[in-house]
């Protein structure tokens, strides 16, 4: 019998899995594709990554910068990661731990079996109720193939959203907008020489948020510029909506960019690559019967901002290391490794940050566009200590708090006003539910 089987083949399942081949527990790396290509940027603040992450898989690390009504030099370094080194990095500690990859589809109670079920799915939560799954068809019918992972051209993050799949799902689901629609973050991006996008970013640094709104741009949802080094020489340029319920349209944030590209008189090559994100900020908390979430299916996703990459990075070692003391031959067995897996990703301090953190995002969404900017000229005001206690970190409840403290004390009363009568609310409703051509 397996000791881990792991459901998913992106960023979090196979920094997980190689963690737990590491440890000598006999796991198996299970995915619909498991050579499909990883087309996501990844991006985290530097100082998350974990220790032992080797420098090669960093494309950049550059000071931050963010545009709300005004211009904030951020007091931290961004790091974007080299999609295809981060890759072979995995892929070369799965194939040294001896881990199995293998293409298969996967449902409840019709898996190989194993000590410990993680599931790796990213925001399909493929294993969080019976009936779920990847695939139209049932079963976990497997052929071996080596190594591949699962990438963002339909789920996961941008490091921002790394981690697996992402998706939206049906109505029902515990934790969810009664109307079961979705909060999500959505983006459309552009990726361009680097001399191209110098009216926009500066050489050497990463544009974490540019409020300023393109003029001529459709729509009165506000959207923001995030362009981030990719090394190589490019760039990428990408117009996003923060947070909507649900996403705003991928057709109005591509016109979006197309103005703002316009305004700065920068012309992508015809032939340039494209990037599209959607992927829910609101999840549950992953509950299916003996499956351990992780990645974004736990989900690791910081509800206000959509990192969670760095997040599972660093866990993964954790989660094989509890694990391994559980399956052992002198350990507790399945139900001990289970239990205390998910006690190591949501001990009660977790629990609280998390909850802290959808309220803010609740409070995001029942804010009129146009204070947007006003809230976060308001954040970025506060020190940097009390910005990386509400961004980075799921344990310091008693910082997130302060950060949200903090904020309402720098923003104007029409934000305040706001964020007193969001604080007493459950959700915010959801906006039109217009989906996009590009869709």
């Amino acid at each position: 019998m397996l000791d881990v089987l792991v459901v998913g083949a992106g960023p979090a399942g196979r920094a997980v899995a190689a963690a737990c081949g590491e440890r000598g527990l006999r796991t198996l790396l299970l995915d619909p594709a498991p050579n499909r290509p990883w087309r996501a940027s990844y991006g985290a603040w530097h100082d998350e990554l974990p220790a032992g992450l080797p420098e090669s898989v960093l494309a950049a690390v550059v000071p931050g910068r963010a545009v709300a009504t005004t211009e904030h030099t951020l007091d931290r370094h961004y790091a974007v990661l080299d999609v295809p080194a981060l890759r072979a990095h995995l892929d070369g500690r799965l194939a040294g731990a001896g881990v199995r990859v293998e293409r298969g589809l996967a449902r409840p109670g019709e898996l190989p079996p194993a000590g410990l079920v993680i599931d790796a799915g990213g925001a399909a939560q493929p294993l969080a109720q019976p009936g779920a799954g990847w695939g139209r068809h049932g079963g976990a019918s497997r052929d071996r193939h080596g190594g591949g992972g699962r990438g963002r051209g339909g789920g996961g993050g941008r490091g921002r959203h790394g981690g697996g799949g992402r998706g939206r799902g049906a109505t029902g689901r515990r934790g969810w907008d009664r109307r079961g629609v979705h909060a999500e973050q959505t983006a459309v991006g552009v990726i361009v020489p680097a001399e191209l996008a110098t009216p926009v970013l500066r050489p050497g640094e990463a544009l974490f948020m540019d409020w300023r709104q393109p003029a001529g741009a459709p729509g009165d949802w506000p959207t923001f510029l995030y362009a981030i080094p990719l090394g190589g020489g490019r760039v990428l340029l990408e117009e996003t909506s923060l947070a909507r319920r649900p996403g705003l349209d991928l057709d109005t944030l591509a016109a979006r960019l197309r103005a703002r590209l316009a305004e700065h008189r920068i012309e992508p090559p015809l032939d340039a690559p494209r990037e599209v994100v959607r992927f829910p900020l609101d999840l549950p908390r992953h509950r299916g019967a003996g499956v351990l979430g992780f990645g974004a299916a736990a989900p690791l996703t910081h509800p206000a901002t959509g990192y969670q990459l760095a997040e599972s990075l660093r866990l993964a070692p954790e989660v094989a290391r509890a694990a391994a003391a559980d399956l052992g031959d002198s350990g507790r067995g399945p139900a001990a490794a289970l239990a205390s897996t998910r006690a190591l990703l949501w001990p009660p301090s977790a629990r609280a940050v998390h909850l802290a953190r959808r309220r803010g995002l609740e409070a995001l969404l029942r804010l009129p566009p146009a204070r947007l900017p006003e809230f976060f000229e308001g954040f970025f005001a506060l020190p940097g200590a009390r910005q990386r206690d509400y961004l980075s970190g799921r344990a310091a409840a008693l910082g997130t708090l302060r950060a949200m403290a903090g904020t309402f004390a720098t923003t104007r009363w029409p934000v305040r006003l706001r964020l007193i009568g969001s604080s007493m609310l459950v959700s915010a409703p959801p906006e039109s539910t217009i989906r996009s051509s590009v869709e």
